[in-house]
């Protein structure tokens, strides 16, 4: 049976994180890492702002890369500037503990809105942190575009 490492890209180093779980925020603002994410995300991981106000979840291997592919992004155009702005300084690197559990800072906890129930998803090479109200509000609000898209959003998927 493949390793997800092995499952993307004809056995490729990149990660795989599938699935939609339903962890809970503790009073410490630490979450526990979906246990079919631990193996990818025991090394470290690196969280930070997503867009649409949801939190991404790196391994420090693949932010390394996302990180490598954004330096390359031209100074000169002010979107490339904004994106970076952003993306970075939200940044957080850390370490899961014992129990598998990682530590949102607080300005994430507050950029994403995060309450008690959350919803982390896997988005293939990185995972997502949602508070679960803003992910059922997203998630409704996009189902429908989702089944009625026409155009190739990804091209030669389909």
């Amino acid at each position: 049976m493949p390793t997800s490492r092995e499952a993307d890209h004809g056995g490729g180093d990149r990660p795989m994180l599938l699935g939609t779980h339903t962890p809970k925020l503790d009073d410490k603002g630490r979450v526990i890492l979906p246990a079919k994410f631990r193996e990818e995300l025991a090394g470290g991981v690196v969280v930070t702002r997503g867009q649409e106000r949801c939190l991404y979840v790196f391994s420090t291997a693949e932010f390394e890369q996302v990180h490598e592919r954004i330096r390359q992004a031209p100074l000169s155009n002010k979107q490339a500037r904004d994106f970076l702005r952003v993306f970075l300084s939200g940044a957080s690197a850390e370490t899961p503990d014992g129990q598998n559990r990682v530590t949102i800072p607080p300005h994430l906890r507050q950029y994403a809105g995060l309450s008690k129930e959350l919803v982390v998803t896997g988005v293939g090479a990185h995972a997502e942190i949602w508070d679960a109200e803003a992910w059922n509000t997203y998630l409704a609000s996009t189902e429908d575009s989702f089944s009625e898209m026409q155009e190739e959003v990804i091209p030669g998927l389909f």
